[in-house]
């Protein structure tokens, strides 16, 4: 710093004399003292030290962030969890924005999702007996989780009385994120079975609220199947959409009871009293579901020819991976637009309003679907809904009647 310092007052003073030494008739300025020259000098230093220092601050947490965004628990887990919220409590709101990893950015913990403490996580011991573990994909997005798979619970809970029911999470990633950011932590699926175990539980019903035979409930169901010895009697129910099916043309009363009801929620927050209604108004409805590269991804297009069937022509599924291909964000705008219509109401096909329905329905970003339905310029408006099937009652209702098909 000091060799920085002697070279500016040098060229400063060369300045100066060669200024003095002119004959010409300009008014020559004024030049700082050396001792203001130090002081701009050692500012200047003093904010670069400070810049990298906060970058330095945030680089740590992203790294913490970054150690538990992974599907794996280990020992560490939990001190990694706390340490990782530590440290960015430990932030300046100047270094928060600082924030970025390879997962990791501001809102990892900076988001509001709402408020955790109205979710219950169903991890308590004392189980009994009888146990119905209600297993989901999991969120991160508070009121998500405690309006959609809470509404579940609890409408399992209140069916089954003499059942306990308890929670577990497939995504060990938002487990930890919950964990980490809410001190609120979730069972995984081997933890919330070695609950049962420790708890002697004799009779165990799994109950997926995943929509489909898809991979997730093909892992799930693997778990399950490695404690099988462990109880008295295991049984798994099904998932939302039931059977899958072996063609694209084949429905079932299930989809049916998803398409009615997903439909109707739609048409009533939309303002409408009936999907005629809604059509007349050249309004047309736009669920979004995942997408899977799995053998079950024909479910979405059942539950397209499911709409068909019931005559609900101004509906379509997407899904956001684009698979099948006609689900695509860009098939669905041309098949919208083909049909006349102006006005788009967007609405998750998941059973959680969570991350998909927040950002990759509903976001700001150039490839969310909002802003590729504005984006395409064939539209008047797009609005969007942010609610998870879960809440749903109907929705509620298929998933006892599910539960009742193997706890009889």
């Amino acid at each position: 710093m000091k060799k920085r310092i002697c070279v500016t007052m040098l060229g400063l003073m060369l300045s100066a004399s060669l200024l003095a030494g002119c004959g010409g008739t300009e008014t020559v300025t004024e030049e700082p003292t050396s001792e203001e020259v130090v002081e701009e000098v050692e500012a200047d230093v003093n904010s670069d030290a400070e810049e990298e220092s906060d970058q330095e601050a945030a680089d740590k947490v992203a790294a913490l962030i970054d150690a538990i965004y992974v599907q794996e628990r280990t020992a560490e887990t939990d001190a990694q969890c706390k340490a990782a919220k530590e440290a960015w409590d430990a932030l300046t709101d100047t270094q928060k924005e600082l924030v970025e990893g390879e997962e990791a950015d501001p809102d990892y913990f900076g988001r509001d999702t709402g408020d955790a403490s109205l979710d219950d996580t169903l991890n308590q011991d004392e189980i009994g007996e009888n146990e119905i573990l209600v297993v989901s994909f999991g969120t991160s997005f508070n009121d998500s989780r405690a309006k959609d798979i809470g509404g579940i619970e609890k409408t399992i809970a209140a069916a089954y009385p003499d059942w306990s029911v308890r929670r577990a999470f497939t995504a060990q990633i938002i487990i930890n994120h919950v964990q980490a950011r809410d001190n609120a932590p979730i069972d995984n699926m081997q933890q919330a079975l070695d609950r049962a175990v420790a708890n002697q539980v004799k009779n165990i019903v799994i109950q997926p609220t995943h929509l489909m035979h898809g991979a997730e409930y093909d892992e799930m169901k693997e778990v399950v199947e490695a404690y099988a010895d462990k109880f008295q009697s295991v049984a798994i129910s099904e998932p939302l959409l039931g059977a899958v099916g072996t063609t694209a043309e084949e429905v079932n009363a299930d989809k049916e009871t998803v398409a009615e009801a997903v439909t109707a929620e739609a048409v009533k927050e939309a303002g409408f009293d009936s999907l005629d209604a809604a059509k007349e108004a050249g309004v047309a409805f736009v669920f979004m579901g995942h997408g899977t590269s799995h053998t079950a991804k024909v479910s979405y297009t059942q539950m397209q020819n499911q709409m068909v069937q019931l005559g609900y022509d101004n509906v379509w599924i997407g899904t956001v991976e684009g698979e099948p291909e006609e689900t695509a964000c860009e098939s669905v705008i041309d098949a919208v637009a083909k049909e006349g219509y102006k006005k788009v109401v967007l609405r998750p096909l998941m059973v959680v309003a969570g991350d998909h329905a927040n950002n990759d329905m509903a976001g700001d970003e150039d490839d969310s679907w909002k802003s590729m339905f504005n984006a395409s310029g064939k539209f008047e408006s797009v609005d969007t809904q942010i609610a998870g099937l879960g809440r749903i009652e109907e929705i509620q209702k298929l998933y006892v009647s599910h539960l009742a098909e193997v706890i009889k």
